[in-house]
């Protein structure tokens, strides 16, 4: 089984059928679930999700489904002093990004799938959500063969 974290982009792409990687975003989710690996989010990604989801009651309906399969990871003052370490040395840098991949690399995320071209990166591989497809589709054969 493998983590793999989620962008709050890719989950706003799952939510809203009008986005464009609606479509891929939504067949990363069901490979993860299909595939036996678990999704990862922060605390904070459901509350920028629900703030910007028109339909705020799919999204909660959404939320209690995600609570039940997925693990949901705080950032702690730790990671945010880190984050906050990395944003002054760089202020370049996007915290909320910082923030997100920080977490990944804390609940030992495999990849990190986002659909923004310039994310932070720690250490975590950064895939977009058409990328991820096949990665989670490798992570599959690959356990495989470590049963047989």
């Amino acid at each position: 089984m493998k983590k793999i974290f989620l962008d709050a982009n890719v989950v706003l792409d799952l939510l809203d059928a009008v986005r464009p990687e609606h479509h891929a975003s939504r067949r990363v989710i069901e490979k993860i679930i299909r595939n036996g690996h678990r999704a990862v989010v922060t605390e904070d990604i459901l509350t920028t999700v629900y703030s910007i989801v028109k339909d705020k009651q799919r999204a909660l309906q959404f939320f209690e489904f995600a609570l039940t399969h997925w693990d949901v990871v705080t950032f702690g003052e730790k990671l945010i002093l880190d984050a906050i370490a990395l944003c002054r040395e760089d202020t370049g840098l996007d915290f909320e990004d910082v923030t997100q991949s920080l977490a990944a690399k804390k609940a030992k995320c495999s990849i990190l799938v986002t659909n923004d071209r310039n994310f932070y990166f720690c250490g975590v591989s950064l895939v977009s959500s058409v990328q991820a497809l096949s990665k989670i589709e490798a992570f599959k054969t690959r356990d495989l063969h470590l049963i047989c």
